[in-house]
């Protein structure tokens, strides 16, 4: 075993924080070699507790879960930051001309390692994906993440229309080489599947069908999508889908809602949409850094708690603008905040880091296995600098109680406040 030393951050079972300024994280394998927390709290309680064991000091510094980013396309990576009029145009224009180029393995191998850097970087220890629909770039993503020990999700994008050619895929083959892929890869280590129809408009019947048939077949893999980002999109889908009641209806046709789908934006809702997220035990990925810079609208905080379904945070690069979770909460408090087209909430910052680590491995059907330091889950966490910066440094020390030093990190930090990352004990500075 080993054991960290440092003031120490998790959640309860509530997901309230609970803080040791000086804490002890004790780490050992689990009768499968997997590094878990065997156990964590207040330093002189647990020390007592592990005579002999051998401790890393790290003075000053805040030991916290690794942050789960619920939506994220790593194809998207070199267009993260490209102006576009909304998000159909930004479409067009960026990604699907980047995408296309995945059929070659020796590119999706490339944008991988840089993907995976990125999220080391800034404290990101697992992620629910977007690949492409080509079945080498889940291949990439896939062999990548195993060499690096990660919890990584993925899946081969589902779009048999209405799109270019390059991208575009064929229905019959989509869905033989999404099973294969879940055969190949699906529970192997600490990587998942995830069944992936880009959205419901770049889909048609059979195949959303078919991506249905499969979650059924394999009920412990994931299903992720887009639904209800922008106006225009629900115009579509309204279009193509006159029989469903909603956007959101059209996947639960198909019976692409359970525990472990996770719909990406979910802002143009109404109360039957948020009570059907509830009764199925679907899961929303808010991405505010995309919402805002693509003008797609706000997630109302305030009817998602009102109904009570699950929701955590993401990035979704690169219609996101940042790797960064500090980036993504600072956002996600900005568009609480926002009260003129749904109600203004303020969240209070220990939810807002919740909601990028435990609460978000909960809504992907993970909770007590990441995003928590608490006994039995895996030992993925990030060694936080709070005196990163000379700014952060100065306004750190001012903090009075917990919530205001949260707080400051969340609006001051970025990828400089993560010392390390800490997958299994292996070190990724």
């Amino acid at each position: 075993m080993q054991a960290y030393r440092a003031s120490l951050l998790r959640f309860d079972a509530a997901g309230q924080p609970v803080f040791d300024e000086d804490g002890l994280l004790v780490v050992g394998p689990d009768a499968d070699g997997r590094q878990r927390v065997q156990d964590a709290g207040d330093f002189a309680t647990v020390a007592a507790r592990h005579p002999g064991v051998a401790v890393t000091h790290w003075p000053g510094r805040i030991l916290s879960p690794g942050f789960v980013d619920m939506h994220i396309h790593f194809p998207q990576t070199d267009i993260i930051g490209a102006p576009a009029d909304g998000l159909l145009p930004w479409l067009e224009n960026y990604t699907f001309p980047a995408e296309s180029q995945f059929a070659d393995p020796a590119h999706s191998a490339e944008v991988a390692e840089v993907f995976f850097d990125e999220l080391l970087r800034n404290g990101v220890t697992t992620s629910l994906t977007f690949a492409t629909s080509h079945p080498q770039s889940v291949q990439a993503f896939f062999e990548a993440a195993r060499r690096r020990q990660l919890r990584m999700i993925t899946g081969k994008v589902l779009q048999d229309r209405h799109s270019p050619d390059g991208v575009r895929d064929q229905t019959e083959q989509s869905l033989i080489d999404t099973e294969s892929l879940i055969r190949q890869w699906h529970n192997v280590d600490r990587l998942g599947y995830a069944i992936t129809p880009r959205f419901a408009p770049t889909s048609t019947d059979a195949q959303l069908r078919g991506a249905g048939e499969l979650a059924a077949k394999y009920p412990d893999t994931w299903i992720h999508s887009h639904v209800a980002e922008n106006k225009d999109e629900v115009k579509w889908a309204r279009e193509l889908f006159p029989q469903a009641r909603s956007y959101l209806d059209v996947y639960a046709g198909f019976g692409l809602m359970r525990e472990r789908a996770v719909y990406a934006h979910c802002i143009h809702f109404d109360d039957d949409d948020r009570r059907l997220m509830r009764e199925t035990k679907t899961a929303t990925a808010v991405s505010p850094t995309s919402n805002l810079f693509l003008g797609s609208g706000f997630f109302d905080f305030e009817g998602a708690d009102r109904i009570g379904y699950r929701y955590g945070l993401a990035s979704d690069v690169g219609g996101g603008t940042s790797f960064s979770p500090f980036a993504t909460m600072l956002a996600a408090y900005y568009a609480g905040r926002e009260g003129q087209t749904k109600p203004g909430v303020s969240i209070p910052p220990s939810q807002l880091w919740w909601r990028h680590t435990g609460g978000a491995a909960r809504a992907l059907g993970l909770d007590g296995v990441i995003g928590n330091l608490q006994p039995g889950c895996e030992a993925d966490f990030v060694v936080i600098d709070p005196k990163a910066t000379p700014l952060l440094a100065r306004k750190t020390a001012l903090a009075n109680n917990l919530e205001e030093l949260l707080f400051a990190m969340i609006v001051l930090g970025d990828d400089r406040l993560i010392e390390r990352t800490v997958i299994s004990q292996a070190l990724a500075d």
